[in-house]
């Protein structure tokens, strides 16, 4: 495969092959190197404007730094894996990616977020039919329930999951959902109950060639034949995982095998059987233990770089803030000072208008005084010379008269 993605194209098959070759090295444990091809496969597909699978990629990077403790990483890829899902209408993604983040919130104990977003996936993978899925969602959220003690709630979600794992036929989500539901019913002080869904869960893992499971349910009903002091099955039952558990290599079932069987052996008064297996407990506590601390202080440093990265970031993203609201500021200053300018504009505006009306007013006022003036001259004027015409007229008739009487005296 490696071969292939020398050769390949720059296309969205080879983001495809980079991130089937990433997955399978993410599957065998190789973290770093599968990120390697899976930020390839990033950024190639970000060039191709190919979302999905950048998306790929990025949930692929996701689950590796969550296998690798650092679980800020983890869910910052995580988070922007389902963005991308949700941009381009992909709903068993981003069920997917609300999964996944479930799980890291379930890892960080913070378990109202892990509820919170395995239900957001359980809805999508219900809306779609999507059984397998929605079966491995009841099962979570029942692992969620039985972390904060809830046994019923826990109890009603495994059978949840069973029932749809029967449905499909999904023997190893069965083999899980017995030994789960047995281990509620132990939690819950029914040992009978519990007995019965673990040989369930035994006889299930043996055939599907689960050892792992299988050692995990031959401890259980080690325990549960414990509570209910049948001490025989439970040393026998004990020791079968406890060998087998050995033959794999599984520290933490060897620890709690060891745990077992010095138990068992503290109830039947073989206090130096007790005593070995109790310290054989202790030596592999102790390992899990170093184990679990060198993991620890890998997360620190890592989570440490983290934060020193995204105080970095922070602080570098308050200072475009800080220049950002300097620059807005200006800006808000230069306009408020327009605005200023243009309000006494259209202020001194109204007041020149107002003044040219009123100038304008008296103007017409002023000339129609100056007409009603001309006109009442003009009255007057006409009077004058009617009068002055009477007047003329009247003195010649005076001299008509005048002269007529000269001429009769003089006759």
């Amino acid at each position: 495969m490696r071969g292939v993605v020398k050769t390949a194209q720059e296309d969205t098959n080879k983001v495809n092959t980079l991130n089937k070759l990433s997955e399978k090295l993410w599957r065998i444990g190789n973290y770093d190197t599968s990120m390697q091809y899976a930020n390839i496969a990033s950024s190639l597909a970000q060039s191709l404007n190919f979302k999905k699978g950048m998306a790929k990629a990025i949930n692929i990077i996701g689950a590796s730094y969550q296998n690798k403790g650092n679980y800020p990483e983890a869910l910052r890829n995580h988070f922007a894996a389902l963005k991308l899902r949700e941009e381009i209408g992909d709903k068993q993604g981003i069920a997917g990616s609300y999964n996944n983040l479930a799980t890291i919130y379930y890892f960080q104990g913070n378990l109202d977020e892990a509820l919170k977003n395995y239900f957001a996936a359980l809805k999508i993978n219900e809306q779609m039919g999507n059984k397998p899925w929605a079966a491995n969602n009841y099962n979570n959220i029942g692992s969620v329930y039985n972390s904060q003690r809830n046994y019923p709630e826990a109890l009603k979600n495994y059978l949840s999951a069973l029932k749809i794992r029967e449905e499909i036929k999904d023997r190893e989500g069965l083999a899980s959902s017995y030994n789960n539901i047995g281990n509620t019913y132990y939690y819950q002080g029914h040992y009978t109950e519990a007995l019965e869904n673990q040989f369930l869960a035994l006889k299930m893992n043996r055939e599907i060639g689960d050892k792992p499971g299988t050692a995990t349910s031959l401890e259980c009903i080690s325990g549960a034949y414990n509570k209910l002091k049948k001490y025989r099955e439970a040393e026998l039952y004990g020791n079968k995982g406890l060998v087998l558990a050995k033959e794999i290599g599984e520290l933490d079932l060897i620890k709690f095998g060891n745990e077992q069987l010095s138990a068992i052996y503290e109830n039947t008064g073989k206090n130096k059987e007790a005593l070995e297996y109790y310290k054989a407990f202790i030596a592999a506590r102790d390992s899990l233990n170093n184990e679990e601390s060198t993991k620890k202080s890998v997360r620190l440093e890592m989570n440490y770089e983290f934060d020193k990265k995204e105080a970095a970031i922070k602080l570098e993203q308050e200072k475009k803030e800080a220049v950002a609201a300097a620059e807005s500021e200006k800006q808000k200053q230069i306009i408020f000072s327009i605005c200023f300018i243009l309000v006494w504009v259209i202020v001194f505006a109204v007041f020149v208008y107002r003044s040219f009306l009123q100038k304008r007013k008296a103007n017409i006022e002023i000339t129609n005084q100056k007409e009603i003036i001309e006109k009442k001259q003009k009255e007057i004027l006409d009077s004058i010379r009617y009068a002055k015409r009477i007047q003329i007229a009247l003195l010649t008739s005076e001299k008509y008269i005048a002269g007529q009487l000269n001429r009769l005296m003089k006759n």
